[in-house]
């Protein structure tokens, strides 16, 4: 038996680059789209770093990257269009990063209340959870219909551990790009960062509280910063 260490502890975790490998299936749905248009595709490997600000944001940089102005990317059939691709292909190609099943369930055993905190809008994240066999592990989904304000507000992510009954003082944000470290670090959060995903600044720069190579890292990771929480505790105590 995992002694619940973790009881009282909620741990976020972005979507899209950090728990599942999507970039295929959305590049998939953007590429459709320009197309449509008369524009060319973009390379798959990348178009990657597009990824991470939702639907509307990977429209308009996608099609930058294509030549085309934003405002052509803005319009609302464009993007109504795009939703009903994407449905269509959410679960093509997309798959859980290497890992992640095992440490989310290792992570639950110990206590922990797992929760995803994601710009993905929450009936697509769902359907995309629900399809590869996640939704299981969480136990809330929080897209940015679902709070006050979308990463990187810092609002995103405190809503989201106080809709699970979570304390923000006992959470920790797990993502792989700028709007993930930067809702942490606004809500005075620790963060972790990972480097397998889709980020066009590197992670260093971000300086979340720790950066990690593999899901597999995450664990250890986490038991650093509550480690770490209960000795400033003791101290501030003392």
């Amino acid at each position: 038996m995992i002694e619940r260490d973790l009881e009282g502890w909620t741990i976020g975790f972005d979507l899209d680059g950090t728990l599942v490998e999507t970039h295929q299936d959305l590049v998939g749905t953007l590429n459709r789209m320009l197309v449509i248009e008369g524009l060319p595709p973009a390379p798959m490997e990348s178009a990657r770093e597009l990824i991470g600000g939702g639907a509307r944001a990977l429209l308009k940089h996608g099609f930058e990257l294509a030549g085309a102005s934003a405002e052509r990317a803005a319009s609302p059939e464009l993007f109504d269009a795009f939703i009903a691709d994407y449905i269509d292909h959410i679960a093509d190609h997309s798959a859980p990063f290497e890992g992640v099943v095992e440490t989310l369930e290792t992570l639950a055993e110990r206590g922990a209340t797992l929760i995803v905190v994601t710009n993905k809008r929450s009936d697509l994240s769902e359907l995309l959870l629900g399809k590869i066999d996640l939704t299981k592990h969480f136990a809330a989904i929080v897209g940015p219909d679902r709070v006050s304000a979308r990463k990187p507000s810092g609002c995103h992510l405190v809503e989201a551990v106080k809709s699970v009954g979570g304390d923000p003082e006992r959470a920790i944000m797990v993502g792989d790009a700028s709007p993930d470290i930067g809702c942490a670090r606004d809500a005075g959060i620790p963060s972790i960062g990972v480097t397998f995903g889709y980020t066009p600044i590197p992670m260093e720069e971000l300086e979340p509280d720790i950066i990690v190579d593999a899901f597999e890292d995450i664990e250890e990771a986490v038991d650093m910063i509550v480690v770490e929480h209960y000795v400033a505790r003791a101290l501030s105590e003392a």
